[in-house]
């Protein structure tokens, strides 16, 4: 698929992030977007700034409030976009929506475990489960899961536990490539591309804590207080637990700004990268010099991916402050 202008792109998560940034630039091509999230805020403030610039006439950007872990969400959700967008197919698939959070076994609730879990990974897995014969009415499509260096590499630091969300991403990261030989197969003219982002300018870590708690509020509750100062302490952070709940607060608040403003790689440029990944049809699509590093590191050498010099050694290389 060399081009996107006519074409028709389903995006998950498409209020925030990478999602927002992908639809911007699929619109500027001349592409149709229909959008999914949980907020319908957020997809708002998305479609306004796809029409920021006059769209061409007859291109169509439509919003969808859907969760992409319960698949009668995504059942509505194309029905609405087959009558909204007037088809029955679609050409690009983008399964981007996702949430961290539910890191150990030990210390989150099930409910919190299964909740990224469900969402990352059960999110791509219904994704193309209910978008997929919308895809092989194209004449050519494309589906790009979006999973993670954490696809790879099941850790993001020796202070923290993250079991849930990297479970999820290999899974997806597995799936996909298991996808390249069944469309070959079954529908040659379709493609798949599994995406593994590095540490990415988004809001993915005060957008986790919504969706976790489900209160929508930007502060912690009394136990994520709690399991935040444990995390810290766990991490090494001097005196955190010492510090009071108003300073843990303000340290959580710290973090997600970091996440977001202070990332090697923009969502704008993840979503160029992306794209560009589609038109070459690379299956495989690394995105930021700290995904394309701990990629050849991890292979060079599997057996210490998880000793402590090893992420020490990354971290510096690379200027990560994760954990």
């Amino acid at each position: 698929m060399k081009e996107f202008a006519g074409k028709i792109a389903v995006i998950t998560g498409g209020g925030t992030g990478m999602g927002r940034e992908l639809a911007r630039q699929l619109v500027a091509e001349g592409c149709n977007v229909a959008m999914c999230d949980v907020s319908e805020a957020a997809m708002a403030e998305t479609k306004r700034l796809c029409e920021v610039e006059k769209l061409p006439q007859g291109l169509r950007v439509t919003t969808h409030v859907a969760d992409v872990s319960i698949e009668d969400h995504l059942k509505r959700f194309r029905a609405e976009l087959a009558e909204q967008q007037k088809t029955d197919k679609i050409h690009l698939l983008f399964n981007n929506a996702g949430i961290g959070g539910g890191g150990s076994l030990f210390t989150n609730t099930r409910e919190q475990w299964e909740r990224t879990f469900n969402i990352c990974w059960g999110g791509v897995y219904l994704g193309v489960r209910t978008f997929l014969p919308m895809l092989v009415a194209a004449d050519e499509a494309h589906i790009v899961n979006t999973a993670s260096v954490n696809g790879f590499w099941a850790s993001i630091g020796m202070g923290q536990a993250h079991t849930a969300y990297s479970s999820a991403k290999f899974a997806v990261k597995g799936f996909t490539e298991a996808l390249i030989t069944d469309l070959r197969l079954h529908a040659p003219h379709v493609k798949c591309s599994v995406v593994m982002p590095g540490h990415i300018g988004t809001s993915i870590v005060s957008n986790s804590r919504k969706v976790q708690s489900g209160d929508g509020s930007e502060r912690l509750n009394a136990d994520e207080v709690a399991l935040t100062r444990k995390r810290m302490v766990a991490a090494g952070v001097p005196d955190a637990d010492k510090m009071s709940d108003e300073d843990i607060q303000a340290a959580f608040a710290e973090r997600a700004r970091s996440f977001l403003e202070d990332a090697p790689t923009t969502a704008a440029q993840a979503a160029k990268i992306i794209l560009d990944g589609v038109k070459a049809e690379r299956w495989r699509i690394l995105v930021g010099d700290d995904a394309k590093r701990l990629d050849e590191r991890v292979r060079a050498t599997p057996e210490q991916a998880y000793d402590r010099a090893f992420y020490e050694s990354f971290t510096q290389e690379v200027g990560w402050r994760l954990g």
